[in-house]
């Protein structure tokens, strides 16, 4: 008998010294958050974070040292009819005298009306790093509300970037405090349902927690090379607990079959090890493969992405290699305790097989009957879902796409109708010599004045166009600003407009002269852009290396492209979903939001290598159960409805896990969010059941024996597993032609 292989030997010294096991796992879990701990978190920079001209603009302004305190704004409107100028300007007077005296405020400014009297607007100065402003503006959000009850004809209220941002913290916060109630509670009664007893439900959720938490620790170790963003926890919880609970799931489901065959439980642990021990490192490794391509997209929030979750990953296989095993010893029989009484005769493994549901062999008829027909229908099904991909359109969410639940949000749509230039506005930053100073300010006041009398743009307030200059008088910094909504194709024109003419065109005959125009229109234009450009190389990048693994893991070309081909029909269906829900507002009232007629910038290719990645854990368990199925000797038709069959109970609770938790994501507030959460678990269950229980059997039924097709160099003789050949299939498949 040949050299076991390392997960086998790894399970068996697990099994056989589980204390051991155990020990080593807890050490290495608390190093890890420790260290982690103690070595703190180094955030990417803005200049980690530049991309294309936005990138550039927000280079110069921060080289020019500028004080960029946090600033509030006291907005004074009528309630019904035209404002009460005087009744206002006693209000905006009292505003002034109750806020010096709040600690945080360094100054306040002149009253300054709109240009058609509706509103008056004071505003305010905070001291401070203006990064906390919005933890440390809520006393000055009590005293205007003081203000507002001393004043009940007007209305009163306060607004600006800290208010909003608080927010918005506190409406996320609460979301996401709500999704963490919810998740755990999801994911533990799904894998109540699918094993009938608590001690195996649980045992996956604490490998997926323990694996989290010191993939966190690891995370910020790491960012010290690569530095990390702030939605890199979140990503690594996200990743960790779907990984975490299908290595877990899929390891626990095939020992307890074995131990229902009357194996011992060294053997059980053993032969699990062998087989779906093996299916998690190669799915882990396909994941990693496809986190690892967000390293190519050149950037630092994709860059900190891959990293988080190819370490989470990473430490997920190697928790389902080691410690899992080491639990299923020590436990024994007792995983199966205690039992809940109709679940547990629902799900017992019976004669060393799960028990099987009708469903499945019922779905499997046609493909194994009629696989031609029934590929052909599947393909042209999901063809039509991914049509829509084709007119997807890429934005940042705006400040239009916030809820307008808060009283924040509710103000800053009163700032912006009174004030205009409150609202989307256009950052142009230049950077030239010292000498060419006056040229520079001159030029800038040419190009306010040209913008002034577009109506693509919105004239300064006040004394006319506020002009930054730094103390070196290198850089200077001018803020255009638009009435239209920051995703508007006005908004879109008006930056086109200023780059591509009115900039060139005023500074561009200033010797020595940098220039580029920023803001928040820019940055979604600009990253939507990158975001293309990087996208085919990502994708290249992951089907090629994936490619690669499944080739050789399953010695066949077939089967890898097979994978790749029908990993792509899933990734595009999801898309195509995707853009038909969000592109349009059909949905807005069912799912609780406005629709941005786009899809948010980064998710593309996010979702590309998330679904690629993840998808690949099904299809690898099931394909492995398949190829083990024929190296016993089982025709293909019947190896391919056994490989399904067997494999469907355990896919299924995976994927009704990931789908969700995944649609949790989908009640939350933020845009981003919701499109995610859809993405992700429409994507999942398309994976799960149109994919691999229609599509996959039928190509690999019409394939026959030319699934395992392999060149010379890469073929050998697979070990055979050390199990009990295969029962004959469900009755209902018998005889299938």
């Amino acid at each position: 008998m040949g050299r076991r292989p390392v997960t086998v030997r790894l399970a068996r010294w697990s099994a056989e010294h589980p204390w051991r096991a155990i020990a080593l796992w807890v050490v290495f879990v608390a190093v890890c958050f420790v260290g982690g701990s103690a070595a703190g978190l180094n955030e990417a920079t803005d200049e980690d974070q530049a991309i294309g001209e936005f990138g550039q603009a927000q280079l110069i302004v921060d080289s020019g040292g500028f004080d960029q305190p946090a600033t509030e704004n006291v907005l004074i409107t009528a309630r019904s009819g035209s404002l009460d100028q005087a009744a206002a300007k006693a209000a905006a007077q009292d505003a002034a005298d109750r806020l010096r005296q709040v600690d945080g405020v360094a100054s306040i400014g002149t009253p300054m009306p709109s240009r058609d009297g509706s509103a008056l607007l004071l505003p305010i100065t905070m001291s401070g790093d203006p990064g906390t402003a919005g933890d440390r503006v809520q006393p000055l959000r009590d005293t205007t509300a003081k203000v507002q009850d001393a004043h009940p004809q007007l209305r009163v209220e306060q607004v600006g970037g800290p208010s909003i941002d608080k927010a918005l913290d506190d409406t996320l916060g609460k979301d996401f405090k709500r999704a963490e109630l919810l998740s755990l509670p999801v994911t533990l009664a799904i894998l109540i349902i699918a094993f009938g007893a608590l001690i195996a439900a649980g045992v996956p959720v604490l490998l997926a927690l323990s694996s989290v938490a010191a993939a966190m620790g690891l995370s910020t170790l790491a960012s010290h090379l690569v530095p990390a963003t702030d939605t890199t926890a979140s990503v690594i919880l996200l990743i960790g607990m779907a990984v975490g609970v299908d290595y877990s799931l899929f390891y626990v489901r095939r020992e307890r079959e074995e131990r229902a065959k009357g194996r011992s439980g060294l053997d059980a642990v053993e032969i699990a090890a062998e087989t779906s021990g093996h299916a998690v490192v190669v799915s882990g490794t396909a994941v990693i493969i496809s986190m690892g391509g967000l390293l190519l997209a050149q950037d630092a929030i994709f860059s900190s992405l891959a990293v988080g979750s190819i370490l989470v990953v990473a430490v997920a296989v190697i928790g389902s290699l080691t410690v899992l095993p080491a639990l299923l010893a020590k436990l024994g029989r007792w995983v199966d305790r205690p039992r809940v009484p109709l679940l547990w005769r629902l799900t017992a493994p019976r004669n060393g097989q799960s028990a099987r549901p009708r469903f499945w062999p019922a779905v499997l008829k046609p493909a194994l009957r009629a696989p031609v027909a029934t590929l052909l229908i599947s393909v042209a099904l999901l063809l039509a879902l991914a049509a829509p991909a084709l007119g997807m359109k890429l934005k940042f969410p705006g400040p239009e796409d916030v809820p307008r639940t808060t009283a924040a949000m509710q103000a800053y749509d009163r700032l912006t109708a009174a004030f205009p230039s409150n609202g989307t506005s256009h950052t142009v930053a230049v950077r030239a010599p010292a000498e060419q100073a006056d040229r520079v300010r001159a030029a800038l006041t040419d190009l306010a004045g040209r913008t002034a009398a577009d109506p693509l743009f919105a004239p300064a307030e006040g004394d006319g166009p506020e002009i930054r200059v730094s103390a070196d008088r290198r850089v200077s910094v001018l803020e255009v600003a638009t009435p239209h909504a920051s995703r508007s194709d006005e908004a879109n024109r008006s930056l086109h407009e200023l780059r591509e003419d009115l900039v060139p065109a005023t500074l561009g005959g200033i010797p020595g002269v940098e220039y580029a125009v920023g803001g928040g229109v820019a940055a979604s234009e600009d990253y939507a852009a990158h975001i293309w450009a990087k996208l085919p190389i990502v994708a290249a990048f992951v089907l090629a290396l994936t490619f690669l693994v499944m080739a050789w893991t399953f010695r066949s070309v077939v089967v890898a492209l097979t994978s790749i081909v029908l990993n792509l029909l899933s990734a595009g269906a999801a898309y195509g979903l995707l853009v038909l829900v969000f592109q349009s507002d059909w949905a807005e009232g069912l799912l609780g939001f406005t629709s941005m007629d786009a899809i948010v910038t980064w998710l593309p290719l996010f979702l590309f290598v998330v679904l690629f990645g993840l998808s690949m854990d099904y299809h690898v368990f099931v394909v492995s159960r398949i190829r083990e199925a024929v190296d016993r000797g089982m025709p293909n038709r019947e190896a391919v409805a056994h490989g399904i069959t067997s494999s469907a109970g355990v896919v299924t609770s995976a994927a009704v896990v990931m789908v969700a938790v995944f649609s949790i994501f989908a009640t939350l507030s933020m845009i981003d969010f919701k499109q995610l959460g859809i993405g992700l678990a429409a994507a999942i269950l398309l994976d799960a059941t149109i994919i691999r229980a229609v599509v996959l059997p039928s190509v690999m039924t019409l394939l026959g024996d030319a699934n395992w097709w392999a060149p010379r160099f890469m073929r050998r003789r697979r070990p055979v597993p050390a199990v009990e050949p295969p029962p004959a299939p469900a009755p209902e498949l018998v005889g299938v032609r």
